[in-house]
């Protein structure tokens, strides 16, 4: 099944510097927005009390945060999926108070003044170390990921498509990052998961083209390397939009209809998918021209005799 149902000619390789430059702006903007806003981090990452009420009506969040804030709470309130719906975060206090505790102290504080009974949906509990282990572990895991990448593509490649697939894949985390950010996106363990599968994504996205670049510069031995890579992208572009067109359908879906608790982890593979589909075109076969990649780096050594079968 094709999405374009015509070959297409577009000489992508062209625009490389203006893309170089445009990705380039997107990084500095995205290091710059991680260093002044941060990343909003989830109770996975901070440690803490989360706990979910059910109101009889939808409450006005001000008024709950304000009646928290008078019983001596330091607290984040957010509705979750429904309007009735509330979730309360409370960060790690001094004072020693078991889960069952303190959530009898919220709920009789949010019971003041509301007619109606209130349900106390779950209580999460998350210890400020467990948090502090949890960040460091998702931080090796994309590092660990980034590691393997960069000697699988080595192994079945070659090193300048190993710099090629961890540049476009860094590229696509800094990014990614940079967005979840500006949009201060909850950064919790769905999120961390989300950037292992835009990893996976844009390897994927990446290792197909990168395949028909090596199979390419063999065939055609008498053409320069930007014509070849050219060729290989546009062969390869119809593949390319409907993986990331399907892809795209099912993720707005699962933004849209998926309620508030996979928001972040929808979000993060939108904008993942997006950047990733633009990476193995733009930053990875960019990098290997930069890097000077030729036939001679992928041709396998003719025997003696043996005809050039070499297309113009």
């Amino acid at each position: 099944m094709k999405f374009l149902n015509r070959k297409t000619n577009i000489d992508f390789m062209s625009r490389r510097n203006i893309a170089l430059v445009f990705s380039t702006i997107l990084i500095i903007a995205s290091i710059v927005t991680l260093s002044t806003r941060g990343l909003n981090f989830g109770l996975d990452f901070t440690g803490g009390t989360l706990i979910e009420v059910g109101y009889p009506s939808a409450p006005d969040t001000t008024e709950v945060r304000e009646r928290l804030t008078s019983a001596g709470f330091d607290s984040i309130v957010q509705t979750f999926g429904a309007a009735t719906d509330i979730v309360v975060r409370i960060p790690p206090t001094e004072v020693e108070e078991s889960s069952a505790e303190l959530s009898s102290r919220v709920l009789a504080a949010l019971s003041e003044g509301v007619e109606g009974e209130i349900e106390m949906r779950r209580v999460e509990f998350v210890g400020p170390q467990v948090g502090e282990e949890l960040a460091e572990q998702g931080i090796l895991a994309v590092i660990y990921a980034m590691v393997g990448v960069f000697l699988y593509v080595m192994f079945r490649f070659q090193w300048r498509f190993s710099v090629g697939a961890v540049a476009a894949l860094f590229h696509d985390i800094i990014i990614s990052m940079g967005v979840i950010s500006l949009a201060q996106i909850e950064f919790d363990l769905t999120v961390v998961a989300a950037i292992l599968a835009v990893v996976g994504y844009s390897l994927n996205d990446t290792i197909v083209l990168f395949d028909r670049i090596r199979e390419n510069f063999p065939r055609y031995r008498k053409r320069q390397p930007i014509e070849v890579v050219n060729t290989s992208i546009n062969e390869t572009l119809s593949r390319t939009l409907m993986t990331s067109t399907t892809t795209l359908i099912v993720l707005i879906a699962l933004f849209v209809f998926g309620g508030e608790i996979i928001h972040g982890f929808a979000f993060t593979l939108i904008v993942g998918v997006v950047i990733g589909t633009y990476s193995s075109i733009y930053v990875a076969s960019n990098v290997l021209l930069t890097l000077g990649v030729s036939k001679y780096d992928l041709m396998e050594v003719e025997k003696e005799g043996a005809t050039l079968d070499a297309r113009p």
